[in-house]
């Protein structure tokens, strides 16, 4: 039977990042992560960072990579009515995002806790987490046909919305707010040169559409879709001919075409459960919340849920105080709904809601309200680089 202080399940972004940070605090952590390091570190996510998601990076001494490669972007465009309009958001609240793949975070991440001799463990079947509401859970799992286990002081479930660490939680001690949308997002990945050097939101009739990159030579497009369609339906000439349908005249004749070399269909929903905390299980990240991709906060709320964790763990094993730990669930729920809150209405205010004229003229004329007025503007500047990380209560 292996001893941590900390167990960790999952090893994404989230789980990898705390594990960098408890390490670096010389606070013991294992990882454990049901799928191969190779799929790991191939899952194609969002790649728009807040600052306070890069500077946690940066906190982390992953960084290096980050700053030398990254896109940084002052701005974006949103296209409506045959218009587009440039969001300074530099003008607007002094600050940018940067756009780096979740993928090449996720990377830099193996790379240094492999570094550190972190303990990783990959391929772990038959997670569980037992007796989360003492103060010695257990973690238990299978590999190469051999059952272990470990003993730990608390326990980071950062295994994601289909993950085993929230049903773990007895029924009834969680609340559960959801709205799921009725339409998904299509989208591709080419190594062709973006049809402009910051995102691309477009609003038209026919649905949305988002124009985003990776880097100078990697595109990553998206289509909003029906949920009953499906990827084989989509060929890559089918996909660059409805996407320049729908972007303003200027960006849809910038678009340089290339085979696809990745190509899925995502639903859509807002999600948070509430409380973050059962005993000492911690839910972190996706476990805890899903906003829709429109505003790129997912990984940036899963950051600030680390960084809230991260600072109540050190308080306890420095200080053998619990008042951060036990403020975790306020404290990051406070940010998380703020985030949610912005995921909807930048969802509803850009994708097609329905065949209704009336929706259609609303969400022009609130488009042409925003375009106009400094103050909207101002806040959703505020919003889409991000909400100040959570500190102390």
């Amino acid at each position: 039977m292996a001893r941590t202080q900390v167990a960790i399940v999952g090893a994404g972004p989230s789980g990898l990042l705390l594990s960098q940070l408890l390490h670096l605090d010389g606070i013991d952590s294992i990882v454990i992560e049901r799928q191969a390091p190779e799929y790991v570190a191939g899952r194609i996510r969002a790649g728009v960072l807040e600052r306070g998601t890069v500077d946690l990076l940066i906190e982390a001494q992953v960084g290096r990579r980050l700053l030398s490669e990254r896109l940084v972007h002052d701005g974006f465009e949103i296209g409506f009515a045959g218009r587009s309009f440039r969001v300074d958001l530099k003008a607007m609240t002094g600050d940018s995002v940067s756009v780096y793949g979740q993928t090449e975070v996720t990377k830099d991440l193996i790379e240094a806790r492999t570094a550190a001799g972190a303990k990783l463990i990959y391929e772990a079947s038959d997670v569980a987490v037992d007796a989360i509401g003492s103060a010695h859970p257990v973690v238990r799992y299978r590999r190469a046909g051999k059952l272990e286990e470990v003993q730990c002081d608390f326990i980071a479930g950062c295994d994601g919305y289909h993950g085993v660490c929230r049903p773990s939680v007895p029924s009834g001690a969680l609340q559960t707010f959801e709205r799921v949308y009725p339409f998904g997002w299509l989208g591709i990945l080419a190594d062709v040169p973006p049809a402009a050097h910051e995102l691309v939101y477009s609003n038209h009739e026919r649905g949305f559409a988002l124009c985003s990159m990776r880097s100078t030579t990697r595109s990553r497009y998206y289509l909003q879709c029906g949920l009953d369609e499906k990827v084989a339906e989509w060929s890559d000439q089918r996909f660059w001919d409805e996407l320049r349908r729908r972007l303003p005249q200027a960006v849809a004749d910038a678009v340089i075409t290339g085979p696809s070399i990745e190509k899925s269909i995502a639903p859509l929903r807002s999600f948070v459960v509430e409380p973050l905390r059962f005993g000492s299980l911690f839910l972190v990240g996706d476990a805890a919340h899903i906003v829709p991709p429109t505003g790129a906060k997912g990984l940036n709320l899963a950051a600030a849920d680390v960084s809230v964790l991260h600072r109540g763990l050190v308080e306890f094993y420095r200080t053998g105080q619990r008042h951060l730990i036990d403020c975790y669930s306020a404290q990051c729920l406070r940010r998380i709904w703020k985030a949610e809150r912005f995921s909807w209405w930048f969802t509803s205010l850009m994708h097609k809601l329905s065949a209704d004229p009336f929706d259609r003229r609303i969400q022009l004329a609130e488009l042409d309200y925003l375009t106009g007025s400094k103050a909207a503007l101002t806040s959703l500047a505020e919003n889409y680089v991000g909400l100040p990380f959570e500190t102390a209560p």
